[in-house]
């Protein structure tokens, strides 16, 4: 496999850092890869802009930042606005769809949608968004394994939150599940 870059953007408080550790745990402790993660937030804490780099590769890897991903997660209008430019041609949009309006995308890019923001409302606890993304994230690309993304989420989220975070992943999973179903695959 070559290296796969990806790029989750969002607002700070959403959880696109843990969502980026989580991938990248997946990868390299679970499903034998290697895997590197850079982020980047302002230093306001919540609601400024931040960003999540992931590389997952087969060989080590010697370079950690991603310089044309190939899969881009948005969580916000204004990481989308900022990243979409930089999804690489015949990458993969991935998107809150209850935050961010992809109008505008360039032609030749695959773009899959969940509602994230309103799964994570009925579950009574806004803050498990990034679950359902990484559930989702997991259904879409295939880049890690089911089993190997179960063992993350437990292994990163607190004890006392980890049924609630369980059912958000599995939320997100289902719905990738579907969609790609509907679509007659990837």
């Amino acid at each position: 496999m070559a290296s796969r870059e990806i790029k989750i953007g969002g607002l700070g408080g959403q959880g696109v850092i843990m969502a980026g550790m989580i991938i990248g745990r997946a990868a390299s402790l679970h499903d034998d890869k290697y895997a590197t993660l850079i982020q980047a937030f302002g230093p306001e804490a919540r609601g400024a802009a931040c960003n999540a780099q992931v590389l997952i590769d087969d060989t080590p890897i010697l370079y950690p930042y991603v310089r044309s991903p190939e899969f881009l997660v948005t969580l916000s209008q204004d990481a989308f606005r900022l990243f979409s430019p930089e999804l690489r041609d015949g990458g993969v949009l991935l998107f809150d769809e209850d935050m961010v309006d992809p109008a505008g995308l360039r032609p030749g890019l695959r773009k899959f949608g969940v509602p994230a923001t309103r799964f994570a409302e009925s579950l009574g606890r806004k803050q498990v968004l990034n679950l359902i993304v990484v559930g989702f994230f997991t259904a879409i690309t295939g880049l890690i394994s089911e089993a190997a993304a179960r063992k993350a989420v437990a292994e990163t989220v607190p004890p006392s939150t980890l049924a609630l975070n369980t059912r958000a992943f599995e939320m997100g999973l289902a719905h990738g599940r579907q969609l790609l179903s509907e679509r007659g695959g990837f």
